[in-house]
């Protein structure tokens, strides 16, 4: 059964189950809901949760290892002398999960029988421009060893998912006669349901500390086998970021750590003032009209695309600044050389980070208490001096941190560089020349056909692993003032 209909008998099931529970309650008191412990849906809830959550939890962890466990008992099969040379286990078992996969869509279509995929023989012609047929593509004949592990692998695979079939069913099949057959008037149905809720909330919050550590994990790994193969002292200490993918490479992060702190600098000099000044204004002297309206527009600047950010600095904002300071431009000066600098992907990426500096703000001024302000004015004071002196004090540390906030942000960000600050990683305090970031290198180390093993591409997680350290850095300093300088307020 493919695993959309399982998923679909399994809310059907849990529908069932809520309706019966309930209504088992209900009979066992009479039909008077006021003889029941807890409310008449929580007995249904019961139901529904003992036939729906630990079938889903069964069927999602089969899921996930079901290939994992497949692809290493099929990888096992094939002998060392099938891996051709200058290739990797790696690249044959995606051969072996392509040609798997081209079976099963020729039985699906019709194009092959059953007993013809399993009968297939490698090598033929129209075996490959069969798999042709159903979107395959193969760059040459398939050879034996490949077509033998794949039908070991369609051999498996079909046996796991009926397997799994079977045993999601029976689970939730146990789990809905299990609570229907403690369904009765004096069963604490409500104690029960919290009890899993909580749960439930517990391993959502799990999953999500789980993930991030297994994203650390990987790229720790990872990086140690980049030190592996690569000095640390030229990697944290070198001056020179220049990858050569035949070997002897200078893999320096510091000229990119500069080029992506300089253009964070200048986003943080557009985005500051401007979001700062606009969340006082918006906070402090707008109108309700101009604020229901200003706030709204200014907030939609967050949910726009990077890509669209990076046209803009690509086709808009780069051109105008080329005019102004290259060769034959307004000041007849050649102070730039194209299109693309830093400040062309400073400006643009500061105009994209003035709605979190300025809502952040502008939610952080609104928490100031009404009666500081109306305080300060009763003493005599202006509204200028009040905001400087009464509210912007108050909410400073809590400002800080939404700056801080926002230069994580901008460390990390990457269409905007790519298209508006070029790719060149140099040491250089010109804004008008082109740089690079960390995470342009990351994207362009990872692309084309390079060998995974070698440190030209081992050093993206390296990269990764140090701006995640100082992205989290950032975020943990802007934590740390908010919670310590911040007023308390009755």
């Amino acid at each position: 059964m493919p695993t959309f209909w399982l998923v679909v008998l399994l809310l059907a099931l849990s529908a069932a189950g809520f309706y019966l529970g309930r209504s088992r309650a209900l009979r066992t008191a009479g039909g008077d809901a006021r003889d029941l412990h807890s409310l008449p849906s929580y007995y249904g809830y019961h139901v529904a949760l003992a036939s729906f959550v630990p079938a889903i939890a069964v069927l999602a962890v089969w899921l996930l290892a079901q290939p994992l466990i497949i692809e290493n008992r099929v990888s096992n099969l094939i002998p060392a002398e099938a891996v051709p040379e200058n290739t990797t286990i790696g690249l044959v078992m995606s051969d072996v999960r392509r040609v798997a996969e081209g079976l099963d869509l020729a039985v699906e279509q019709g194009l092959l029988t059953a007993r013809d995929a399993r009968n297939a023989v490698a090598g033929e012609q129209d075996l490959r421009g069969l798999l042709g047929e159903v979107g395959v593509a193969l760059g040459s004949n398939v050879r034996p060893e490949v077509l033998e592990a794949a039908q070991s692998y369609r051999n498996l695979s079909h046996t796991g998912k009926t397997a799994m079939t079977v045993v999601v069913a029976l689970l939730a099949l146990g789990g809905f006669v299990w609570a229907y057959g403690r369904t009765h008037k004096d069963f604490r149905a409500r104690n029960v349901v919290e009890r899993g809720v909580l749960a439930l909330l517990i391993l959502a919050a799990s999953l999500a500390i789980l993930t991030t550590v297994g994203i650390v994990l990987s790229m720790l790994f990872e990086t140690k086998n980049f030190f592996g193969l690569h000095s640390w002292t030229d990697f944290f200490f070198g001056s020179t970021w220049a990858p050569n993918f035949r070997g002897d490479s200078d893999l320096s992060i510091l000229p990119l750590l500069w080029g992506t702190l300089y253009i964070s600098f200048i986003a943080l000099l557009v985005a500051v003032p401007v979001g700062l000044f606009a969340a006082i204004y918006l906070s402090e002297y707008a109108s309700g009209t101009v604020r229901s309206f200003a706030k709204p527009l200014l907030e939609i600047l967050a949910g726009i695309p990077t890509i669209v950010y990076g046209l803009f600095a690509l086709l808009t904002v780069g051109p105008a600044l080329a005019n102004l300071f290259a060769k034959g431009g307004l000041l007849g000066v050649e102070w730039m050389a194209g299109a693309t600098s830093v400040l062309t992907a400073g400006l643009v990426m500061g105009v994209m980070l003035i709605p979190f500096v300025s809502s952040l703000s502008d939610d952080i001024i609104n928490a100031v208490p009404q009666a500081l302000r109306d305080g300060s004015l009763g003493l005599g004071a202006t509204k200028s001096e009040t905001v400087r002196q009464v509210v912007m004090p108050a909410a400073l540390p809590g400002i800080v941190g939404a700056v801080l906030l926002a230069a994580s942000r901008a460390i990390g960000e990457t269409m905007i560089v790519v298209m508006g600050a070029g790719a060149i990683a140099k040491f250089s305090a010109n804004p008008l020349e082109s740089m690079t970031t960390i995470t342009t290198r990351i994207v362009s180390q990872l692309t084309g056909d390079t060998d995974f093993a070698s440190p030209e591409t081992l050093v993206a997680f390296a990269l990764g692993l140090t701006l995640f350290v100082l992205t989290l850095g950032l975020n943990v300093l802007a934590l740390y003032i908010v919670r310590k300088y911040r007023e308390q307020y009755e």
